[in-house]
């Protein structure tokens, strides 16, 4: 595919932001992203051992916007679940793991809150389980998913000035979903 929002592998190690997605079949292959109040869907299919993770930042974009809107939560879920069912993937054997939605600035927006409904709505209307999920908080998330697997990790980050370019990992704040 050659939307500019969608990566692909080119070592280990493919690194997400807002608007993008990755899909990879490889088990060496581990897809990361950080997220505040924004929320990464990990969808993958177990039996072709192929999986994806996108990065969006609200449920639905503006009205009459010329934006990029792989970064709203509806033409994100679907940009991702397509290019899985392209690459091999059936959708009736899709699972997901979600995070994010964090309230990054307290009291200022509930932004996170939606974005948390909003996936979780999403995959029930499209009957795609959700195995596990980390929504919500107040810490910013570093998730890495590995798609073949569909093992999933997150590190809460001390410095929730997410928008550094290398944030602080808390080591001991570790959480690993299988």
């Amino acid at each position: 595919m050659t939307n500019a929002s969608q990566k692909t592998s080119q070592g280990k190690s493919i690194y997400i932001s807002q608007g993008e997605f990755a899909v990879d079949s490889s088990p060496e292959v581990t897809i990361s992203t950080i997220l505040g109040s924004c929320i990464a869907a990990c969808i993958w299919d177990p039996v072709a051992k192929i999986g994806g993770m996108n990065h969006f930042l609200l449920p639905d974009g503006p009205k009459n916007s010329d934006g990029a809107f792989s970064s709203f939560g509806a033409n994100a879920m679907e940009l991702l679940i397509n290019t899985l069912t392209r690459s091999g993937a059936q959708k009736n054997r899709l699972r997901a793991k979600v995070f994010g939605g964090a309230e990054m600035y307290r009291g200022l927006t509930d932004a996170g809150d939606r974005n948390g409904e909003f996936v979780l709505k999403y995959l029930k209307l499209e009957n795609i389980p959700c195995d596990a999920q980390s929504l919500g908080g107040s810490q910013a998330r570093r998730v890495e998913f590995n798609p073949a697997s569909g093992r999933a990790r997150q590190k809460l980050v001390e410095d929730a000035r997410i928008e550094e370019t290398v944030p602080k990992v808390s080591s001991c704040s570790d959480v690993e979903l299988f």
